[in-house]
Parts: C-alpha cells; sequence; structure tokens
C-alpha cells in the first residue's frame, strides 16, 4: 500500500513497552566531557507486521546551519520506503537523511523533525549512534518493538493507531470530499442545477491572486476554513488544482496563464511557497489536501515539440529552458513534505497520450521530473487523468481488440491504431507503465469524470454496424466528439460518472476536478487581464488543424474566458448526464 506518512509532532510521548535506545558511545557522553554538537530523538510511532513508521528529531547544539545531514547505521535489515520533511537515501545499512529545500536553516538551540516508513523482517532493533555533518550526537529516549504487535495487520494494510494526520495509501478512501461553496452557489442557481450543486469539485488556483482571492472571492484560507466546517468528525480531502506554471500551456492560448516563460523564481516564491504556507498551518492538519499538479505541462513537451507534427515553438521553448520540469519538480518537492498533502501530476488523456511513441517518453520524463529539483517519487501519491477533458470513461460497445471483416479496430479513423479507447483502460495501464519505469506499485490514479458522460439521445446503445471497420466504431462508440482531439466546450457532453472513492483497481478516485459549468475558453476575442488569449480550437467556426485531424472543433458558441460560468454549457451536461440525473 502507499505510504503512511506520519504528521511531525512538537512532543513525542514514549513508546509504551518499546525497548530503550542505548546511548551513542561517543566521548561525548563521558563523564566530565562536552556537550555534544547534537542531540537525537528517535521513536517508533507506530509498527506492523514487516515495517513500521518512526520519527526523528534533532536539536543542534552548535553554532547555526544553513544545512543539515543526520546519519545513522541500521542493525539489522531495516529499509527506508518513504520518508518525509527530508530527503532520505539508504547505501547497505547506512542511511543519510538530508535538509528539503525548506527547512534548512537550523539556528543554535533549534529542532528539526522528519519521518519515515520502513520495512523489515526478523527483529527492528533501534539505531544506537546518530551524527549530524558526521560529528557525533547524543540520543535522547525513544524506542523501538523488537518484535511486531500480536494483532498486526498484513503488510499491505496501514497502522491501525496513526496519528492525526497520518497520510494514507488512499486519501478518498473513507473520506468526505469538499464542496466549494462558490461553485455550488451557481450551480444551485440553475434552473434543475440543485440536483448535482452538493458534488465536489476541484478548487483552481490559476493565478497568484488567487491564493488570496478574487475580487472579493474565496482564497486558500477560505476553502480550508470551510472544509474544517464541512469535515465534522470525520474524513475529508479537500482538492486544488496547482495551475500556473511560466509558459503555461504552451499549445493552448485558451488556458495561457500570467507568468512568462523565464519567469520560475516568482513562480517557485510567489506562487508555490505561498500556497504552501497555508497547508503547513497546523489548523489544517486534520485535512487530507490533494493537489492536481500542472495540468497538460508536461505531456506538451513530448508531443507537441520539435520533430512531432503537432510542433508548437512555445513548447520547444519551455522544454529547452526545461522550467515546466523545475516547476513541477519544486512543487512535488514543497509540497511533498507537507504531512497532509498528496500530490497527483497531471497525465493527459488516452487521445493525447495513448500510443506507445507518447506513453513510454511520457512515463520516463515523468520519473526524471520526480527525481529532480529537490522531488522524489514518494512525493508523488500518483496521477490524474482526462483533466477538463472529454474522452468517454467506457466505450461499451466495442473494443481495442476487435476486427471488422479481418481488419482491427486500430485502423478505424477515430481510434487511429490507439491502444487504447477509452480513459479507464488507459489510466490502467498507464498506472503499470509508471510502475515499470520505476514508480512504487501501489500508487493510484484519479480520473476527470466532470464532462465525459456523453448521454442522451445521441447516446448509442449498440455497436455500429459492420459495413465497415469505421461504421463500426463511429455508429457505436459513445464519445461523440467530431474528433478525439477537440477538448474546448465540446457539444453534446454530459455529466459522468459522480465523485467515488475506489472504484475500479488501481484509481483512487473518480472527481469533477474541472467545474462543470466553467468554460475552457471563449468562443471569441475578450481582452483580460488574466494572461488568457483566443484559442481557434475555441471558435465554433474554426475547422481545425494538425492536431485535430483539420476537424471543426465542434465547440460551443457564446462562450465567456476560461473558468468563467457558462450557464449554457452547464444546461447540456445536465441535459446529457450519463448516469442520467433524476
Amino acid at each position: 500500500m502507499r505510504r503512511t506518512r506520519t504528521a511531525l509532532l512538537s512532543a513525542f510521548a514514549m513508546v509504551a513497552g518499546g525497548a530503550g535506545v542505548a546511548s551513542a558511545m561517543s566521548p561525548a557522553n563521558d563523564v566530565g566531557a562536552a556537550a555534544a554538537a547534537c542531540t537525537v530523538k528517535y521513536q517508533v510511532q507506530s509498527s506492523w507486521s514487516g515495517g513500521f513508521t518512526a520519527n526523528v528529531t534533532l536539536v543542534n547544539n552548535s553554532s547555526a546551519k544553513s544545512s543539515w545531514k543526520v546519519g545513522w547505521t541500521w542493525a539489522g535489515n531495516q529499509k527506508v520506503s518513504q520518508g518525509w520533511n527530508s530527503k532520505i537515501t539508504q547505501s547497505g545499512t547506512a542511511v543519510t537523511a538530508a535538509n528539503e529545500s525548506y527547512n534548512g536553516g537550523l539556528g543554535s538551540g533549534a529542532s528539526v523533525s522528519f519521518g519515515f516508513n520502513a520495512t523489515y523482517s526478523g527483529t527492528n532493533t533501534a539505531p544506537t549512534a546518530f551524527t549530524l555533518d558526521g560529528v557525533a550526537c547524543d540520543t535522547d529516549g525513544g524506542g523501538t518493538p523488537t518484535t511486531p504487535p500480536p494483532t498486526s495487520p498484513p503488510p499491505t494494510s496501514p497502522p491501525p493507531t496513526d496519528p492525526p494526520g497520518s497520510k494514507v495509501d488512499n486519501p478518498y478512501a473513507g473520506a468526505k470530499m469538499y464542496v466549494n461553496p462558490e461553485w455550488s452557489a451557481k450551480a444551485a442557481a440553475e434552473p434543475g442545477g440543485t440536483r448535482v450543486s452538493n458534488q465536489p469539485t476541484g478548487v483552481w488556483l490559476d493565478r497568484t491572486a488567487a491564493i488570496n482571492g478574487v475580487n472579493g472571492g474565496m482564497g486558500v484560507r477560505a476553502h480550508l476554513d470551510k472544509a474544517l466546517e464541512q469535515k465534522g468528525s470525520g474524513e475529508l480531502v479537500i482538492q486544488f488544482v496547482i495551475y500556473n506554471l511560466p509558459g503555461r500551456d504552451c499549445s493552448a492560448l485558451a488556458s495561457n496563464g500570467e507568468l512568462g516563460p523565464t519567469e520560475i523564481d516568482r513562480y517557485k516564491t510567489e506562487y508555490i511557497d505561498k500556497i504552501a504556507e497555508i497547508f503547513r498551518d497546523p489548523k489544517y492538519a486534520s485535512l487530507r489536501i490533494a493537489t492536481t499538479i500542472e495540468v497538460d505541462s508536461l505531456p506538451n513537451l513530448v508531443t507537441n515539440v520539435s520533430g512531432r507534427d503537432t510542433a508548437v515553438p512555445m513548447c520547444d521553448t519551455m522544454k529547452s529552458n526545461g522550467n515546466y520540469v523545475k516547476g513541477v519538480g519544486y512543487a512535488l518537492d514543497v509540497f511533498g513534505g507537507i504531512p497532509n498533502v498528496y500530490n497527483y501530476i497531471d497525465a493527459g488523456h488516452h487521445g493525447w497520450l495513448g500510443w506507445d511513441t507518447n506513453m513510454g517518453p511520457t512515463a520516463e520524463l515523468f520519473k526524471t521530473t520526480a527525481t529532480s529539483n529537490g522531488a522524489q517519487l514518494s512525493d508523488v501519491t500518483g496521477f490524474i487523468v482526462n483533466t477538463a477533458n472529454y474522452s468517454a470513461l467506457k466505450e461499451p460497445h466495442f473494443k481495442v481488440t476487435d476486427t471488422v471483416n479481418g481488419t482491427t479496430v486500430r485502423q478505424s479513423k477515430w481510434v487511429d491504431w490507439n491502444y487504447y479507447v477509452d480513459e479507464l483502460s488507459y489510466a490502467q495501464a498507464f498506472r503499470e507503465k509508471l510502475i515499470q519505469t520505476g514508480f512504487p506499485s501501489n500508487i493510484g490514479f484519479l480520473i476527470d469524470t466532470s464532462r465525459n458522460g456523453w448521454g442522451g439521445s445521441a447516446r448509442p446503445t449498440a455497436a455500429g454496424p459492420t459495413t465497415s471497420v469505421d461504421a463500426y466504431v463511429n455508429g457505436g462508440r459513445v464519445d461523440r466528439r467530431i474528433h478525439l482531439g477537440n477538448w474546448c466546450n465540446q457539444s453534446g457532453a454530459g455529466l459522468g460518472e459522480r465523485p467515488k472513492a475506489s472504484p475500479e483497481p488501481g484509481i483512487d478516485a473518480y472527481v469533477w476536478m474541472k467545474p462543470p459549468g466553467e468554460s475552457d475558453g471563449a468562443s471569441s476575442v475578450i481582452e483580460n487581464d488574466e494572461g488568457k488569449g483566443f484559442d481557434r480550437m475555441c471558435d465554433p467556426t474554426y475547422g481545425g488543424n494538425v492536431r485535430n485531424g483539420n476537424s471543426p472543433s465542434g465547440a460551443l458558441a457564446n462562450a465567456p474566458l476560461s473558468g468563467k460560468w457558462f450557464s449554457a454549457q452547464f444546461q447540456q451536461l445536465m441535459a446529457n448526464a450519463y448516469p442520467p440525473l433524476s
């Protein structure tokens, strides 16, 4: 199962019944010797068969430091599987925990804490000596059970005694989802909107001003405060979309952002750091905060750069300057160090990355990004697909393995040699690809089902005729877009599956990350101060380009700027909902 990352506590209780930790045998422990340069408290927080969670608190007894490294050696076969608030590496039995970018400063007399999960077999003896930057430390209490508790859960289950704020395998499991009151009010004001206005949706932070609230609207703190009210005595997950990279969305003008291609430092200090400062507030430690990291960014570096038919100059720029990778890596690192934050990286959709030539390179790029610029694989809870898109969750009337008169479905114009025909099969396959690439075997996926229902009278009820492979696919596909690459305010779309946890193997949840009724982009030029351009793919009169097979856009008319309320779209989504609304 995915990690059970323990919240850092300012004071640590002794583990009842735990064996004491032996003092480090250094000159600093001798009678009459000077105080050691540091003091370390090592404490097991919870234990189960084959694994445990531990916290380490370091007190600096020497001069102030701008960075630090704590080292120790295991007596047995313990192996760290995941850590937080430090970068942990292990070679054999030797372990080193180095500071993160945000906690390197350690004044004289100051303390810092970090934690980790680890596996073991046999006995679990505590380390007997610690060092700070190579200098021996004193130890202070703590303890480690030498055998698992007699009622330990199986290795695939998290410990039953996790303290408040502990990370869980799937943050959506057993938790309510936050209902954004601003979106809910708009939905409820629509005729028939009260049927869905209680559904949870993502909160989009699409510019720095959104952190504190735009035009009197709710900011991050206001949403978190409201989430605490909705939480009650149970668990609740609140979803934020982190969406403000330099040169944002290099291939779609409608979703351009406020930061220029080179403004990576502003992204870090004015955007990510400010959000993280709020997330770290102990007031919100009991919430589960799920982040969707930078929609449409990294996949563009694979499919829309030189050497591809769909090359876009701005995407070449973002690939060459590295600021997408730097920005996503930094966000993963900073948010990953907060015990109750769960990061999900955007992974496009099956009509974008389903081909081998795209999926494999994208998986490698994801791994590179998640292990650079301070990030590590343990900072990634999982991935999200179909964010703000329309790809059908399931195509019930044909499979990629079907043939028509000896011709494979993959040869149809719609499928176009793709290996996947819907989002569920794509998400599950991409998950396996990422695991093969090196991600943990317990990563989970989210699927945005906010606008991929494709119900209503146009929804097919059976496969198409077998007169040709194109007739068979086009007659039976529930995704009624003109082309699989069309993405802006699509005509005929409907609400999809309602948000729910653990709906399919490997899927953490179906979510409505894109709030239904919020426009993808304006149908015509609208002057604005948000950096949002006019994309012809949002123009219903547009005849298309190479990225959508030179097909009509299929966009609705009279749409406002991206993110603005679009009543006609909302009404269409309700009318074409699948499952239908009651």
